[in-house]
């Protein structure tokens, strides 16, 4: 394919007939673009990457050396694939066995690949997700979320901070409530009686709590690669409390978000309304005990990420 004025295709690279690329977008050497691609504007297709036809990629895209995109694969825009990143699109291949159709796998806005990970087929990652160089990704992974590993698990959120400090301490130097960045979220430190029988920690609901519980859960044996919550609510007020062993929660306001460690029994976190919550990094032991104000309503749940950070800015 010639270069025109609106992208630049290198001497050495082929972009076969059909094949649709946006404007400003640079193809270099021994890059190989199937007929049935599409690749958006802004993009950079960099050495010896291959793609074939049914492939979508979005605006201002970086694809780095040594990446192949097989058919079913999703890209969005401003998304970073590092370099040697691999794609599957077949859980069961069989050589000269075609599937009658691929597994989608969606690569969504701002999320960024780092070098040598493999990326199983079918999942999804996350708006604004980081995944860490050689990290073998083997379910789907939340917006903003951070994973590393064999296989890959959340270590963190971006621009969430990583509280190390304990939430004892952190709770009771800012007299019982820790400052939080994320909107009417805090940690509440309960009262705890000590002696030498042991500790005892209470809590009076018209006092300590910010809210009327009517229901309360609880949630343990949790293998500790897995991520709870991952939704918000349009009313529901929820108060959470580590009663064992240690975890990490989310909260996310649809501006800010924050991290926050649980791991003693007299310290509450409390979520209002409106809240994007996840919970992750369970320790093998942990117990997580939830007060709610509402009694459970599927309706009261937003699931969707993106459906929140709507609604969530069209109510500031």
């Amino acid at each position: 394919m010639n270069n025109n004025d609106t992208h630049f295709i290198h001497s050495a690279a082929i972009v076969e007939l059909g094949a649709k690329i946006g404007d400003r977008t640079r193809g270099w050497a021994f890059s190989h673009i199937l007929p049935g691609a599409v690749v958006g504007s802004d993009c950079n297709i960099c050495d010896h990457v291959f793609i074939e036809n049914d492939v979508l990629v979005g605006d201002r895209v970086t694809i780095k050396c040594g990446v192949q995109l097989w058919d079913g694969l999703r890209v969005g825009d401003d998304v970073f694939i590092g370099p040697n990143v691999t794609f599957t699109n077949d859980r069961f291949p069989r050589s000269r066995q075609r599937p009658s159709e691929f597994k989608q796998t969606h690569i969504n806005n701002r999320a960024s690949i780092g070098a040598n990970a493999t990326i199983l087929p079918g999942l999804t990652i996350g708006e604004g997700a980081m995944v860490g160089a050689g990290s073998v990704v083997t379910r789907s992974i939340p917006a903003n979320a951070i994973v590393v590993g064999n296989p890959a698990r959340i270590t963190g959120y971006v621009d969430a901070g990583h509280q190390e400090k304990s939430p004892l301490e952190a709770a009771r130097d800012s007299e019982n409530s820790q400052i939080s960045r994320v909107g009417g979220v805090s940690l509440i430190a309960l009262p705890c009686h000590k002696d030498m029988r042991g500790e005892l920690s209470v809590g009076t609901f018209a006092s300590d709590f910010p809210f009327l519980p009517q229901r309360f859960f609880i949630v343990y044996n949790v293998p500790s690669r897995e991520v709870r919550g991952q939704h918000a609510h349009h009313l529901c007020h929820q108060f959470l409390i580590c009663t064992q062993g240690s975890i990490r929660v989310l909260a996310d306001d649809g501006k800010v978000r924050q991290e926050f460690l649980l791991n003693r029994p007299d310290i509450g976190l409390y979520l209002p309304p409106m809240i994007w919550a996840e919970q992750f990094s369970y320790s093998a032991d942990a117990s997580l005990l939830v007060f709610a104000s509402h009694n459970y309503d599927p309706q009261d749940y937003i699931r969707d990420y993106t459906i929140f950070t709507t609604t969530a800015g069209s109510k500031q």
